[in-house]
């Protein structure tokens, strides 16, 4: 499956490769044309790899928006059971682009709040993208507050082009409901863990990226802003964004170099596209490791650590 987005020609020699495959496995079994399968499948298997080692930043955005990498209903339908999700905010309405429940994660239960972006054009609509309003923040705020009371852990799984900027939005208080997010989950008494699953852009990936521990997926990229508007914004020059992207130091082992994030969680080759299941049981996995280490922790212990991992990130100099 091809990576979504323009100008994908890295994709290209993999996707020729695929296409070759899919016809030969339509030949009889025994005849010459399907004695190439296995050499086309190994061939496969190195030009992904080798082609997916050696990624640029703009690359990896691509990948992280592949459409059809798992989102947070993927996740929780493939990591946990007993799913219960809460809708609305008590204040507005329910917004579709961020879902929040309870959920049974490997015998313990967690609250789960995550951004979907929906599959198909429909859904997406509905899903706004995975564009949050200011009541899907209040939402997800909702369910970590419960979370809070009854001393359950918190896993957050980002995946956001940014906050939604419309109107409606702001005229909500979109960034009074980032900003109330910020603060509550700081002092949050219970663990918190955030895994970037795709993209994670701005207040949007902030607004619930409040975490003790952030993992992020090896091809998930994380800024302040999307490579487009940093190039808009600094070139005036949409077409800059490739330019942007490796200025804004977005992938995962930029990030875990300067300390943003904690731990790197890799992907199946060719993406977490190409294989959900096998996603699913890397991410499983350490998240179960992560929660198991942070719920030992008292909640004072927790939120004084969040605290100081928050205040040392940055570098600065004095002249």
């Amino acid at each position: 499956m091809p990576v979504q987005g323009q100008n994908a020609a890295f994709d290209e020699p993999i996707e020729a490769l695929r296409r070759r495959i899919e016809e030969l496995e339509g030949f009889p079994e025994g005849s010459p044309s399907r004695r190439e399968l296995e050499g086309l499948r190994k061939e496969l298997r190195k030009t992904t790899a080798d082609v997916f080692g050696h990624l640029d930043a703009w690359q990896r955005t691509q990948v992280a928006r592949h459409l059809e990498r798992p989102y947070t209903l993927d996740y929780v339908r493939g990591m946990m059971s007993d799913w219960v999700e809460l809708h609305g905010d008590r204040a507005y309405g329910d917004d579709a682009a961020i879902v929040a429940g309870f959920a049974t994660f490997r015998g313990r239960s967690v609250a789960v709040v995550g951004h979907e972006k929906g599959r198909g054009t429909t859904e997406r609509i509905r899903r706004n993208f995975g564009q949050a309003n200011p009541e899907g923040h209040r939402k997800a705020l909702r369910v970590m507050r419960l979370a809070g009371r009854f001393g359950k852990p918190v896993v957050s799984l980002i995946d956001t082009p940014g906050a939604y900027p419309g109107r409606g939005a702001e005229e909500r208080g979109q960034a009074e409901s980032i900003a109330a997010n910020l603060i509550e989950m700081a002092a949050l008494p219970v663990p918190i863990v955030a895994v970037i699953t795709g993209e994670g852009w701005s207040g949007g990936a902030l607004a619930i990226g409040v975490a003790d521990r952030v993992m992020m997926l090896e091809y998930a990229v994380h800024s302040v802003i999307t490579p487009e508007g940093c190039a808009a914004i600094l070139w005036r020059d949409q077409e800059r964004k490739a330019d942007a992207a490796e200025a804004l130091r977005i992938t995962a082992p930029d990030l875990l170099r300067l300390g943003v994030i904690d731990e790197i969680i890799p992907e199946p080759l060719g993406g977490a596209q190409a294989d959900h299941e096998e996603t699913f049981r890397l991410v499983g996995d350490r998240l179960d490791a992560m929660l198991r280490k942070l719920e030992r922790r008292a909640a004072d212990d927790l939120v004084k650590t969040r605290h100081d991992r928050y205040r040392a990130l940055g570098v600065f100099e004095e002249r």
